[in-house]
């Protein structure tokens, strides 16, 4: 069986009862068309007709991914082995949607992941005529950019020219973010699974830079953009209790919607005073209110949600390789955000 009808395969069962024949048709055209460009990393490495930056950036892709398979137990399998050049600078649209006034994510439901809060579209048009739809359906809608993404250990996932724009730190917790989805992936649990990934990417990158390469200024800056990371998921969560408060009123829906957008612009301030002071990595810009709904915070809180437990996790242990096995070994048999409760209150 060739790659490209594998992948077309593995499309049509994961989308099966989710998804419309075009968009199952399309993406397994995409995913084909992204294997079968293919080249392995190593034999890019070495032709000079490649720029010498994006040569420098393979080789810290090898580094990373061997680093979170050798130091870190996780499983990369055949993936970030190769490198697919895109001739875009996006490589999917993903569709989030946020009823008006529930903090609650609209989900759609596909056999292997289950229950997932977003829809991802190479067709950009496609992607956009999906948002406007659940918009006239009285949904709060974002739609992001994505530059990488994991089948989960089902194909062989490549390194996108994409990816490649980020700088040396993004990128190395891009890898070990995405291979830490195709180590453990507990299905319908989208937020642990991103927030998890999220705290094994940064503090892995950590590790990679402090400890495997010894690069002490990415050392320092990977330290503070975790602790960025963590003050940004703090915001986020201080969103969530005066929104609360709003959507359980008695308040007429006109009301709601004021009072709503009170909140937000009142949090859009806030960020400006008391918590863009306390950012040192200069990842986060400043934030524009009116571009501030349900399904923008839901779309945040994804990777944001109890990052500080995680570290606390880490921190009663010293490394990340125990804190990833304790994590994976309490959830084993349950539901991960009750086993990453019983970690940070039991004895460490």
């Amino acid at each position: 069986m060739t790659t490209g009808i594998r992948a077309l395969a593995a499309f049509l069962l994961l989308c099966a009862g989710g998804c419309s024949p075009a968009y199952v048709l399309r993406a397994g055209w995409e995913e084909a068309r992204i294997l079968s460009a293919r080249r392995p990393i190593r034999a890019v490495i070495h032709d000079t007709t490649v720029a010498p930056e994006t040569r420098d950036k393979l080789r810290l892709v090898l580094d990373a991914r061997d680093f979170a398979e050798r130091d870190l137990g996780l499983r990369a399998g055949a993936s970030y082995e190769s490198f697919t050049q895109l001739h875009r600078d996006t490589l999917v649209l993903t569709v989030l949607a946020a009823p008006e006034f529930e903090l609650r994510w609209k989900t759609w439901w596909f056999p292997i992941v289950g229950h997932l809060p977003y829809k991802g579209y190479f067709d950009f048009e496609d992607a956009r005529a999906e948002a406007a739809g659940l918009a006239a359906e009285g949904y709060d809608v974002s739609v992001r950019a994505v530059s990488a993404f994991s089948t989960l250990g089902w194909f062989p996932d490549p390194i996108m020219s994409t990816t490649l724009r980020l700088d040396s730190l993004g990128l190395v917790e891009t890898v070990i973010h995405e291979i830490t989805h195709s180590t453990y992936f507990p299905t319908g649990q989208a937020d642990f699974n991103e927030s998890f990934a999220n705290f094994v990417g940064h503090r892995g990158a950590i590790e990679f830079f402090c400890d495997a390469v010894r690069d002490a200024s990415a050392c320092e800056r990977a330290r503070l953009r975790w602790d960025d990371t963590r003050v940004f998921g703090h915001f986020f969560h201080s969103i969530l209790e005066p929104l609360q408060e709003v959507y359980a009123s008695d308040m007429p829906d006109d009301a709601k919607r004021v009072a709503k957008r009170e909140v937000f612009e009142e949090a859009a301030r806030r960020f400006e005073t008391e918590y863009r002071p306390q950012l040192r990595a200069g990842q986060y810009g400043s934030m524009d209110p009116a571009g501030l709904d349900n399904a923008w915070i839901l779309s945040r809180l994804l990777y944001y949600t109890r990052l500080d437990d995680f570290e606390r996790v880490y921190a009663a242990r010293g490394e990340l390789v125990p804190s990833v096995e304790a994590l994976m070994r309490e959830a084993s048999t349950g539901d991960p955000w009750e086993a990453l409760t019983r970690l940070t209150e039991g004895p460490g």
